[in-house]
């Protein structure tokens, strides 16, 4: 019996060493590779045979004959040599590691992958059609071939691209906390590839920003030590990163606190080391521009931020400090003002409405400041309307900035100067007209001090409808939101037999 066999493939020349793997192999008389017996053979032991198999092609079951039978067959294919059509990448650097694809036909059974002489570090047939080879270490250009059962390939093209040793020319900053975690940015030339960065032997995270800029977490440690990148191409020289045994920055207050989401604005960050502070920052994003002012004091112009609350920090070469809260509030909008009339004089109590309103110091009607006003809520105000004229904006100014503004209308006194007709009956149910000027926005006509039904036709001119009364005088007057008019007299007169 065989129960396995080993290559299970090999070249339709013949010749291929094949190990069959079994039981009471005694005494063996024969070993066919299909109706073909075997270029030669060996019987090992009982349990293991040598042979040579002899040209075929295809796929054969592979037999052997005893004093007690023929076994059962197991497969053996003749495969033809192997062909490469494609290398990808067809370059690398020196020192190896590229992950290249070959692509091409009968690459299923594989044995063996080189780089000119020299093996491939590693190599995975994925398919008859494809195999991933790791590049071993190599120089100039040399031919990549591809061995199986069936012989070697034809090779392709590899070449190996000496990489530039790194170059570091600057490190910003030089010096951090001996705790490290800064971030330090390298400039130079030749980091493309990158493979370590070392603060002295400690290594370091990094990022390959380009081929002249990476920026490096700083490890922990002490004194002064030599800041190194390591490539394709070796390794480079050392700029000097001094760790200093700073204390950590702290920070107490600041003010304002609270600011426009354009930013811009100037902030006073209060604490203590902030002697030789390197970095602001309002969340994750760097202050604008910041002054030390002290040890005590920096000032920092806010840059633009979203609504909500951040964190401010201050870095320096003792490391971060806790943060303070800053709000970014949101520029207020106005969407009514109610009501949007009233007297020159001032006085009215006028509720706007609109969007982030919390926080205002200043509500203004057209440049002068209301007479007063309170915050209601983030969405309404109540502002009494200063002496004024014309129709002017309203607007409110928060530490967010100043909204838009919505429109209010100075009114002026009505003034009545005649009325037609100037008496009537005493029972109701006799239209008078009322001429004179301000009228448009009447909000009531009296007669007396009962008000009565109107029509406003123009700002000139109003109809009213008398209502019923006792014989005599009467004042007519006529109310806007600019005030109460001037009066004017009405005569109810008794008819006959009255």
């Amino acid at each position: 019996m065989i129960s396995s066999v080993t290559p299970a493939a090999g070249s339709p020349g013949g010749g291929t060493l094949v190990t069959l793997t079994g039981s009471n192999f005694i005494q063996p008389s024969a070993v066919r590779f299909g109706p073909n017996l075997a270029t030669s053979f060996t019987a090992v032991s009982a349990t293991q045979i040598t042979a040579v198999a002899p040209p075929g092609s295809g796929t054969v079951q592979i037999t052997v004959t005893t004093q007690g039978g023929t076994s059962n067959g197991v497969a053996f294919g003749y495969a033809g040599a192997p062909t490469l059509t494609g290398v990808s990448p067809t370059t690398g650097p020196a020192s190896g590691g590229t992950v290249v694809t070959l692509t091409g036909t009968n690459l299923l059974a594989a044995t063996a992958v080189r780089f000119g002489t020299a093996n491939a570090t590693t190599f995975t047939v994925v398919s008859a059609t494809q195999i991933t080879a790791v590049a071993p270490p190599g120089s100039g250009t040399v031919q990549v071939t591809v061995t199986g059962p069936g012989g070697t390939s034809n090779g392709l093209a590899y070449s190996y691209v000496v990489a530039p040793v790194p170059v570091v020319s600057g490190v910003s900053p030089g010096q951090g906390p001996a705790g490290g975690g800064n971030t330090v940015t390298l400039s130079g030339s030749g980091f493309t590839g990158a493979t370590a960065v070392r603060f002295g032997s400690a290594s370091a995270s990094f990022t390959i920003v380009s081929d002249t800029q990476i920026t490096a977490v700083a490890p922990p440690g002490s004194g002064t030590v030599q800041v190194t990148v390591t490539g394709p191409g070796g390794t480079s020289n050392g700029l000097a990163y001094s760790y200093i045994s700073a204390p950590v920055p702290a920070l107490t207050s600041v003010s304002p606190g609270q600011g426009p989401v354009v930013g811009g604005n100037t902030v006073t960050l209060t604490g203590s080391d902030l002697t030789g502070v390197t970095a602001v920052t309002f969340g994750s994003t760097p202050a604008t521009s910041f002054t030390v002012v002290s040890a005590t004091q920096i000032n920092a112009v806010a840059p633009p931020g979203a609504a909500g609350p951040v964190q401010i920090t201050v870095t320096g070469p003792g490391g971060t400090s806790s943060g303070v809260t800053y709000f970014y509030v949101g520029i207020p909008t106005l969407t009514g003002a109610a009501p949007a009339l009233g007297p020159l004089t001032g006085g009215t109590t006028v509720t706007l409405t609109g969007t982030n309103l919390l926080g205002a110091t200043a509500v203004r009607f057209g440049a002068t400041p209301a007479s007063s006003f309170t915050v209601v809520s983030a969405t309404q105000i109540t502002a009494v309307a200063p002496a004024g004229s014309g129709t002017v904006q309203i607007t409110v100014v928060t530490p967010g900035g100043t909204s838009n503004g919505v429109p209010y209308t100075y009114v002026a006194v009505p003034v009545l100067t005649s009325l037609s007709p100037t008496q009537g009956p005493l029972n109701a149910g006799t239209t008078v007209t009322l001429f004179g000027s301000g009228l448009t926005t009447t909000s009531t006509v009296l007669f007396g001090t009962t008000p009565t039904s109107f029509t406003v036709v123009s700002d000139t001119w109003v109809t009213a409808i008398d209502p019923s009364g006792p014989a005599g005088p009467v004042n007519v007057r006529v109310t806007t939101p600019g005030g109460t008019s001037n009066s004017l007299v009405y005569t109810r007169v008794a008819g006959p037999g009255i």
